[in-house]
């Protein structure tokens, strides 16, 4: 792997969830040598000082680049792409002010809120979580049905084309991919036709590699 372009070594904080693996698997596809601070979400380390100081938010994933501190998987992805990928063929992340970069924009908006926010992240509170946020199993029917709508979108955009953008993976895949992995953890079942495309990305070697090192730890309570 190489070390960014900066001479400095990237740090990555956060592991063990669908989010904390979005740039993780990043950093793998583009080959960038970094320091993984693998800690948990509600394991107390989030409240650290030092935590703090970098994302008072006290969520994880944070990517810090020298003095850049960036929060926010999706954001962070983006980033990595146009800042350490400009030269990857295909681009991982389309350039800047064109149509194949607003795009992106709008399946990586649809997927951090249709699919992750609104309905997936619901279950995770309301099951996973439900000490914390109250057990409300009509939520949890509700969003396993909003996602079951919503992602049939991505389900006829892939009947018609490999990947999201066309004919080469980019880093609206990996979003997706994280989040129908996701899905399946939490016993929603997928329309057959997800079936090649997941297991084309399962068998990418920076999924693979970025997967053993984000689920090597607990996420946590």
């Amino acid at each position: 792997m190489s070390t960014a372009g900066s001479g400095h070594k990237l740090q990555l904080w956060g592991g063990a969830t669908s989010r904390t693996f979005r740039p993780h698997w990043m950093l793998h596809e583009l080959g960038i040598d970094y320091e993984p601070k693998l800690i948990g979400s509600r394991t107390g380390e989030t409240q650290q000082p030092a935590f703090l100081k970098l994302n008072p938010k006290e969520k994880i994933p944070v990517l810090v680049d020298g003095d850049f501190v960036l929060t926010e998987s999706v954001a962070i992805v983006t980033y990595l792409g146009d800042h350490y990928g400009s030269d990857r063929q295909p681009r991982l992340v389309p350039a800047a002010n064109t149509r194949a970069r607003a795009r992106y924009n709008e399946w990586m908006s649809f997927i951090q809120m249709e699919l992750d926010a609104h309905t997936l992240y619901v279950i995770r509170r309301h099951k996973d979580l439900a000490e914390l946020y109250g057990a409300a199993p009509a939520a949890i029917d509700a969003a396993i049905a909003g996602f079951t709508k919503q992602v049939r979108v991505a389900q006829l955009r892939l009947e018609s084309s490999h990947y999201l953008l066309g004919d080469e993976f980019s880093a609206a895949d990996l979003v997706l991919m994280t989040c129908l992995a996701w899905a399946k953890a939490c016993g929603i079942e997928l329309a057959a036709a997800f079936a090649p495309y997941m297991a084309e990305l399962e068998a990418r070697d920076a999924y693979q590699n970025a997967a053993k090192l984000n689920f090597s730890i607990s996420a946590g309570a």
